[in-house]
């Protein structure tokens, strides 16, 4: 048998072999580095690496496109990356399909990951006066995103190891849908709190696995792939914050059909995550090519503390939660307290929000392309400052102006997205850098919204908590600077 004919690997591996290698499941064919046994020759038009939407050229895949895709047993059932008959790699429209399928699950997770929030903005006045809600209780509302995130985020990347990032994403889906069908039957705080909690436990889980889904099926495309998600994202977001309002009002029910409908769309979601949870390979695999350092892969899990750029990167991502969830939850409450009313107040923040849909496709690729992402960091951190300065001085002068203004600087969420997918050489990497990022970051805004509410509360009016965001916004564009330099964590552990 020639050397570069595909060689069946035995159905007993011996483990000793291969470090990398899990007993009883197909050798990765990444693991046998510059040897020739097990060598398998991918199909043309097969691979994770192919471009968007379509087959890679080609006869033979080159070894680092082989990353993640297995050969089977001779005699066992397929282990592909797409479930291949017979365990080889897939054939191109296999492939093809599996990423295109990837594309509408990761649009359809993206879309349901902001609803069960700015779908509460515009009616929070409700809410309260329905449930008896006091201001510091609202501001609790309104972190309980970031606390979820946090506490569920850290739990993200061991399920994912355990189960496959599709099957967690699945599952985060469907807590999404019960939290989101539950939400309107609670009869006080304590319920809808809890059935909040459930839906933004999914959200949770989802958020940090999205990097790894878009590394591992579209490794040569993170930018725009990343760009296409957060488009999702603030499409989503903004057709809660917009069709809220209306919707209550159309259904004649109250505020509480007007939250429970978006169960529906995240129920959509599930249905396109199901085959996609098959997928076990798409989790990351533990023979992932050494550091640039020279330390082994072994080495690199839990000690990701030592990486200045990780640290920074979860403040920059803190400080644009904090704005993010403080301009979701209070933004329509400032503008109807100024005198303008709720259909409007949601409009304004639909605008803030919908921005995000054209700069989503610009923002990232070009971020990509700039080794650092310092200067888009300063020009949103310009755009916040003046937005919410306008909110501040005259919040009904010019509405319109303060919620474009604070949309572009909601940009900063695709950007740190993106940031994170560029601080890290493989897919591990990336999991433990958005874990770390995500998690810690979400704990540090989970202050932010509270003060915000408690300060209103307080003062009786806005003028403290928009000074509390001024503020804010020099150490989050210090931080974005530092976190876009080019920089690996793996060269900092």
């Amino acid at each position: 048998m020639r050397d570069d004919e595909p060689r069946p690997l035995p159905a007993s591996d011996d483990p000793g072999r291969d470090p990398g290698h899990v007993p009883g499941t197909a050798r990765p064919v990444a693991s046998v580095s510059g040897a020739h046994r097990g060598r398998a020759r991918p199909a043309a038009g097969s691979g994770a690496d192919a471009p968007l939407g379509g087959a890679r050229r080609g006869a033979t895949a080159a070894p680092s496109a082989a990353r993640g895709t297995r050969t089977s047993p001779a005699g066992a059932p397929g282990t592909g990356t797409t479930g291949g008959p017979g365990g080889t790699a897939p054939h191109g429209a296999s492939a093809a399909w599996t990423r295109r399928l990837a594309v509408a699950g990761l649009l359809l997770a993206a879309v349901n990951l902001r609803p069960a929030v700015t779908g509460l903005g515009p009616l929070m006045k409700e809410v309260r006066s329905g449930l008896g809600m006091s201001g510091a209780m609202a501001g609790l509302l309104t972190s309980v995103p970031a606390a979820c995130f946090a506490l569920f985020g850290f739990a993200a990347p061991r399920l994912a190891r355990r189960r496959g990032p599709g099957a967690v994403v699945l599952a985060g889906m469907a807590a999404v849908t019960a939290g989101l069908a539950l939400r309107p039957f609670a009869g006080g705080t304590a319920a809808f709190l809890a059935a909040s909690a459930l839906a933004l436990a999914g959200i949770a889980v989802a958020n940090v696995l999205m990097p790894v889904i878009v590394k591992r099926y579209f490794p040569d495309r993170v930018g725009p792939v990343t760009g296409l998600y957060s488009m999702g994202l603030s499409l989503g977001t903004a057709l809660a914050a917009a069709l809220s309002v209306p919707l209550t009002g159309a259904m004649g029910h109250g505020w509480r059909l007007g939250l429970g409908v978006w169960a529906a769309l995240a129920a959509v979601a599930v249905v396109v995550w199901l085959p996609l949870a098959r997928d076990r390979a798409a989790a990351p695999q533990p023979a992932a090519p050494a550091p640039a350092a020279g330390r082994p892969a072994a080495e690199e899990p839990g000690r990701i503390t030592r990486s200045r750029t990780a640290w920074t990167m979860a403040a920059f991502f803190g400080l644009q939660g904090t704005s993010a969830y403080v301009t979701m939850g209070w933004m329509p409450q400032i503008f109807r307290d100024s005198g303008i009313s709720a259909d409007q107040a949601g409009l304004l923040l639909a605008l803030t929000m919908v921005l995000g849909v054209p700069l989503s496709f610009v923002l990232p690729p070009l971020a990509a392309r700039m080794r650092s992402q310092g200067p888009i960091v300063l020009v949103l951190a310009a755009f916040q400052i003046a937005g919410y300065a306008g909110l501040w001085a005259a919040p009904a002068a010019a509405p319109w102006a303060w919620a474009l203004l604070l949309g572009v600087a909601n940009c900063a969420f695709p950007l740190v997205l993106t940031m994170i997918g560029m601080r890290a050489r493989t897919g591990a990497g990336v999991v433990r850098l958005s874990a770390f990022a995500q998690s810690t970051g979400y704990l540090l805004s989970i202050p932010g919204p509270i003060l915000v509410g408690a300060l209103n509360q307080a003062s009786g009016g806005w003028g403290l908590p928009l000074a509390l965001m001024l503020a804010l916004a020099v150490p989050q564009a210090v931080c974005g600077v530092l976190a876009g330099r080019n920089r690996h964590i793996e060269d900092e552990l």
